[in-house]
């Protein structure tokens, strides 16, 4: 019988570990990396800091009361892209099938290679390689499929490895909490609690029609992650998936204003479209048409976001950078790609608790009725001007 085997690579406190790799003096020290202003939230925080109880997401406020001697940095998302990139590089070089599942974690596909290297102590070196290739710490878990093997990295953590050997799956997470589950939120956690379920031993125990009534498709998940069964594919990595959109005008222009307007809506669209699957872009592309067909386009590097105002940024720069023949165009396009999962938490130290819940509220508005429901106020002009046409 044909056997998986499936690693998983984290970086430990991927953000903190950054920033002690650039200054050696904060190392051992509790670190925050958050907004620095009053409505800041923490982004990441180094273990020494999680001793405290500090956790991602809360206000840095809070976090200082916890840990009062933590020193807190704004953070550098292009630094932190340009080591995540590094480390996807060694991957790519050594592993034969990957998926890069977030900024900072990655699935590999082992399956078939004990026959020829043993996949435990192949994975093992990589790991020792890219710890010192990069400094970066790194957790690694192998077993036979993603669920069991992100459990084991996190019984790691920091800088350990975790074996789950085939048939030891079921034993192996029994007296850990659900909370260990990957996707188990806290309203599903809260729900668990209140009817008795609060290790993965007693939730692999609950009859899988309860689960399924009372947490519809999500019940059933959580019951075969429980009993150690995910067949979920690694999906191989491919930086070139992007999602896209483009608009031919009906009539050539060369309104900047109008141009500037159709190009804010369309990245705000995208934007939007990424948030909802919890993506995130590390590469913009603008595309242009003039009336005579000739089309050229640009593009750029950056940090992962998804967040409006940085992509809006990033392609009205890009924009100017190529509409300098300024004859009439008759198209533009904006490409998003080199795609990974991830939360848009990852911006959090850029943004203000306040901006952060108004992009939240405009998403569900969006949601609830249509990604038409609500609009930047720079596209307004031009919203009137498509009405009037």
């Amino acid at each position: 019988m044909f056997r998986r085997a499936i690693g998983h690579f984290d970086l430990d406190a991927f953000f903190a570990s950054v920033e002690i790799l650039k200054n050696s003096s904060l190392r051992g020290k509790p670190l925050i990396i958050g907004g620095r202003g009053g409505r800041g939230v923490v982004s990441s925080c180094s273990y020494e800091a999680r001793r405290f109880g500090v956790r991602s997401a809360m206000p840095v406020k809070m976090a200082l009361r916890l840990c009062p001697g933590s020193i807190v940095l704004r953070g550098d998302m292009e630094e932190y892209s340009r080591q995540s990139r590094l480390v996807t590089e060694i991957i790519q070089a050594h592993a034969p099938v990957f998926e890069k599942a977030s900024i900072d974690e990655f699935y590999l596909d082992l399956s078939g290679m004990d026959k020829y290297f043993g996949c435990w102590q192949w994975s093992r070196e990589l790991r020792q390689r890219i710890v010192k290739e990069t400094g970066l710490p790194i957790s690694m878990g192998l077993s036979v499929n993603k669920t069991v093997s992100k459990i084991g990295t996190g019984e790691a953590k920091p800088a350990g490895e975790k074996l789950v050997a085939a048939g030891t799956e079921k034993a192996f997470m029994a007296p850990l909490s659900i909370r260990k589950i990957p996707g188990l939120g806290k309203q599903t956690f809260r729900k668990l609690s209140f009817m008795g379920v609060r290790d993965i031993r007693t939730l692999s125990q609950v009859p899988p029609k309860l689960l399924q009534r009372e947490f519809g498709k999500q019940g059933l998940a959580l019951w075969k992650k429980s009993n150690g069964i995910d067949n979920s594919p690694v999906v191989p990595h491919d930086e070139q998936k992007s999602i896209s959109t483009e608009r031919t005008f009906q009539t050539d222009t060369l309104d900047v204003g109008e141009l500037k307007g159709q190009l804010t809506r369309m990245v705000t669209e995208l934007a939007f479209k990424l948030r909802r699957s919890q993506k995130l872009v590390s590469c913009v592309t603008i595309k242009i048409r003039y009336t005579d067909f000739n089309t050229y386009t640009r593009q750029k590097r950056i940090a992962y976001t998804a967040n409006d105002g940085t992509l809006i940024h990033h392609s009205h720069l890009l924009f100017d950078q190529l509409f300098a023949r300024r004859q009439l165009l008759r198209l533009i396009g904006v490409r998003f790609s080199g795609l990974v999962n991830g939360n848009y938490q990852i911006r959090l130290f850029e943004d203000t608790q306040a901006q952060i819940n108004l992009l939240t509220a405009m998403d569900g508005i969006r949601n609830r009725f249509g990604k038409g429901a609500i609009s930047r106020a720079s596209t307004l002009n031009e919203n009137e001007n498509e009405n009037k046409n």
